[in-house]
């Protein structure tokens, strides 16, 4: 009598950064982003230096160091085609490496929900 073996296989489809997430791994909250918590903190560490969008310089006549004065920017389409350094714009920040993913994605966010003052 020979023997029959039946091989039952069965396969899912996970991805395996789902299944296995990087130890460290930050993720990007855009779900409540405002300017107070999450804007104001990005254009003081990487636009308002001396030279740049301060209030004594205010490079292309753009003060960040203010909600006033970065509301302007925001709502004319500037700061998002400069910080996504697309074609026409001047690559943002000038001389420094490009803000990170969730930065631009916080930024892009607050800008698309009217660059609101809160």
């Amino acid at each position: 009598m020979a023997g029959l073996a039946m091989v039952v296989a069965g396969c899912y489809n996970d991805k395996y950064e789902e299944l296995y997430p990087a130890v460290g791994t930050v993720t990007c909250d855009t779900t409540n982003v405002t300017y107070i918590t999450d804007i104001k903190p990005i254009f003081t560490a990487k636009c308002n230096s001396a030279g740049c969008h301060d209030a004594g310089t205010m490079a292309s006549g753009y003060n960040f160091t203010t909600h006033a004065g970065t509301q302007p920017a925001a709502l004319n389409g500037r700061i998002v085609g400069c910080i996504n350094w697309a074609s026409g714009f001047s690559p943002m920040p000038k001389g420094a490496p490009k803000l990170s993913d969730c930065e631009i994605k916080k930024i892009t966010r607050w800008v698309n929900q009217g660059a609101l003052d809160n």
